[in-house]
């Protein structure tokens, strides 16, 4: 079955989010507030500078997604691709769907000469992924993410 791959578009915002509620209880187990990621995905969609979306398709059906936000690198003088917020619809794994996404994102990457780099963060336990990325040519490096998510009085 061909996997076809395009831009995401605000119509998309709601599978989309409900893919991002699905991605989160699978990987981390946690549940997501709906109105707030619904609200946090229609607003990447209108609005470019936040990062991109988007969706492979299978048959008519919106099989997977994946999505890039951006880091300034001034070490590099270029811009970083962070992919995040990857699905693929349980029923359509194992079908080339991530790669088709990994690999479109790639070309773009490659042929924007401000781009220096794709970067994604895994889950620790999730040793699936990982070898998915591996197999892609990713690599694993020295760094460790560290965070601290403010208390915002709409959330």
């Amino acid at each position: 079955m061909d996997i076809s791959i395009r831009d995401a578009t605000p119509d998309d915002g709601a599978i989309i989010a409900d893919y991002n509620n699905r991605m989160a209880e699978e990987t981390e187990r946690k549940s997501l507030d709906p109105a707030l990621i619904r609200r946090g995905v229609q607003r990447l969609l209108e609005n470019p500078a936040h990062g991109r979306y988007w969706v492979a398709e299978r048959a008519g059906i919106l099989a997977g997604q994946i999505m890039v936000t951006y880091e300034w690198s001034d070490w590099r003088d270029g811009q970083i691709w962070w992919v995040q917020s990857v699905y693929v619809h349980k029923e359509h794994r194992r079908a080339g769907v991530f790669t088709a996404l990994y690999r479109h994102v790639e070309s773009l990457a490659m042929t924007d000469p401000d781009v220096c780099g794709i970067r994604l963060y895994v889950e620790k336990e999730n040793i699936r992924a990982q070898r998915t990325y591996d197999a892609l040519g990713m690599m694993h490096t020295d760094y460790r993410i560290m965070e601290i998510m403010l208390a915002r009085s709409d959330a």
